[in-house]
């Protein structure tokens, strides 16, 4: 038993009471994801099998664009993503989770959020790239440590 709706009119994918989504080309919707004090953690990208597994077992579950692969969230670090809202927005095709982290943080590279910086807006020199400053200055957990011997995910 599949837990979407088929998307049968504009009026029942915006008004309608029966979930909907939209998946992109590649099968996938946008999931930001927040803690449960409204704190952006990450952003991250779910398939259907990713949604359905995330609905049913109210764990974070994602599909990882480097690596090809369904992920849960914190199956390696153990700071898994317990799940306690989902909100869809008007054309059912992009999400907001709101969930509580077991653990320290949400990022591969060691911090709370993966948006840990800022673009810098002022003084920006238009012959230049744009600068990016620390908002989160201190890492929440040793990465290296916790990902011991797994390739960074991060592509060049």
């Amino acid at each position: 038993m599949t837990l979407f709706a088929a998307r049968t009119s504009v009026e029942q994918v915006e008004l309608g009471d029966k979930f909907a989504p939209r998946f992109d080309a590649n099968g996938l919707i946008p999931a930001i994801v927040l803690d449960v004090g409204g704190h952006v953690l990450m952003l991250g990208y779910m398939t259907a099998e990713a949604l359905e597994l995330t609905v049913r077992t109210r764990e974070a579950h994602f599909w990882s664009r480097s690596r090809g692969a369904l992920w849960r969230k914190g199956e390696h670090s153990g700071f898994t993503q317990t799940v306690e809202q989902i909100l869809v927005d008007d054309d059912q095709d992009a999400l907001v989770l709101r969930v509580r982290v077991a653990g320290p943080g949400s990022c591969h590279v060691g911090y709370t959020s993966c948006f840990y910086r800022e673009l810098l807006l002022d003084g920006t020199d238009e012959q230049a790239p744009l600068a990016v400053g620390q908002i989160e200055l201190a890492r929440a957990f040793d990465a290296d440590a916790v990902y011991a011997g797994l390739p960074n995910p991060t592509q060049l």
